[in-house]
């Protein structure tokens, strides 16, 4: 018969959780002292230095109205971007050959070593937006790289609804 105990949780004593279980980062708590590219405020909520994360990194990340980083990649990390205010566009590729954009509601998801620069949209509004990473340190290596000047609009077709709907 299946145990309804978790075992590997049977040697921690009920108040060894309240310092090494969950924890609350507030939204004006959040470190600005972190890996940053050019054009974007990143600040970092969940990492391992703040919390002890060692497969994740979580923040936010604002781009201010008609600015863009410079190019860049995350080395081996995947990177999941939900956009919360504003118009993003991505440029990706190795020469930034690539676009697309997204608004409130949508993901972005980045594959390791993808170079790449995110760019808001409007003149007017600030994007803003909450980054989440694949391992507890941030990395970002800056690129010099020349983009050409009329990237090629990618449209996502999900392998899961090709026909783009239910």
């Amino acid at each position: 018969m299946p145990s309804t105990t978790h075992d590997h949780l049977d040697d921690k004593k009920p108040e060894k959780w309240k310092h090494e279980g969950v924890r609350v980062v507030k939204g004006d708590q959040l470190d600005g002292n972190v890996p940053s590219t050019q054009g974007m405020d990143r600040k970092a909520a969940i990492n391992f230095a703040r919390v002890g994360a060692e497969k994740l990194w979580a923040g936010t990340v604002t781009i201010h109205a008609n600015a863009k980083t410079g190019a860049h990649h995350h080395g081996p990390l995947e990177s999941v971007i939900y956009v919360i205010k504003g118009r993003a566009r991505m440029r990706w590729g190795d020469h930034l050959e690539f676009t697309a954009e997204a608004g409130p509601g949508d993901f972005i998801y980045v594959p390791p070593f993808v170079p790449h620069q995110e760019i808001n949209a409007s003149p007017t509004e600030v994007l803003e937006c909450v980054l989440c990473r694949s391992d507890g340190q941030a990395v970002s290596v800056n690129l010099d790289i020349e983009p050409i000047e009329k990237p090629e609009e990618v449209l996502w077709i999900d392998p899961t609804h090709p026909s783009g709907g239910i």
